[in-house]
């Protein structure tokens, strides 16, 4: 009678063949059904789910319910640093791109009025893009910019990195203070990411200032939601 150690290594072998079979297949193609997989590689259908699961777990594989198993885009590992999406996403292997979805006046929402340090009624710039590494989607990035510092803004090409376009108007970005936190995609921005509404995404809010320390000023306020099946932060932490 077969044990532990014997299902263990179909489980791993199993893994192995999947990671194969998905290299000879393109980024956002379907694999086949458990069904077919069972039949295929002779194993049960717990042990297809667990293989699955696994390559779902670290990124090589995406499950959409009601559709299928596919080959992942790749998931960016980012390590927690003050750098652009740009930078970020070339540090991880990644060729950025970015598509611009609304630059615009706007009423920023409360907090942006808060960091901004604007009136009540204020209007500020509201920047929306939509961020790809290797032409699938990672992220929707909504800023808020002062109008005030930044008069002429709207006007620059906002496809490469914003903290570029910061630094040319005298605004280099010197400090951020950011918060992540897990949430569920709205229906806009699932449309915008290639997701189901409902879907677990990662947001960011980021609080940008510019200036020397003793003297710095708000210059950005963003919401940044990311996919959480294509992004994973890392950190290293010492005592």
């Amino acid at each position: 009678m077969a044990g532990p150690a014997s299902g263990e290594l179909k489980h791993l072998r199993l893994r192995r063949q999947l990671q194969d079979l998905a290299r000879g297949l393109m980024p956002g193609e379907a694999l086949p059904g458990e069904r077919q997989l069972e039949e295929m590689f002779g194993v049960s259908r717990i042990t297809v789910r667990r293989a699955i699961s696994d390559l779902v777990r670290d990124g090589e594989l995406v499950r959409e319910k009601g559709k299928g198993t596919f080959v992942s885009h790749g998931m960016v590992r980012s390590v927690l640093h003050l750098a652009s999406f740009n930078e970020d996403m070339r540090a991880a292997g990644f060729v950025p791109s970015t598509r611009v979805i609304a630059a615009e006046l706007g009423q920023p929402p409360e907090r942006a009025v808060r960091h901004l340090q604007l009136s009540a009624e204020e209007p500020a710039y509201r920047l929306q893009r939509l961020r790809l590494a290797n032409g699938a989607p990672v992220s929707v990035d909504e800023s808020w910019l002062p109008t005030a510092a930044l008069p002429g803004i709207l006007e620059e090409d906002l496809t490469g990195s914003l903290y570029r376009v910061l630094s040319a108007a005298g605004h280099p970005v010197r400090k951020v203070e950011q918060t992540v936190q897990a949430g569920a995609a709205s229906s806009d921005t699932a449309r915008l990411l290639d997701i189901t509404p409902g879907a677990p995404v990662l947001l960011f809010h980021r609080r940008s200032f510019t200036g020397p320390e003793e003297a710095s000023r708000p210059i950005e306020y963003s919401i940044s939601t990311y996919r959480a099946d294509r992004y994973q932060i890392s950190m290293t932490l010492a005592q």
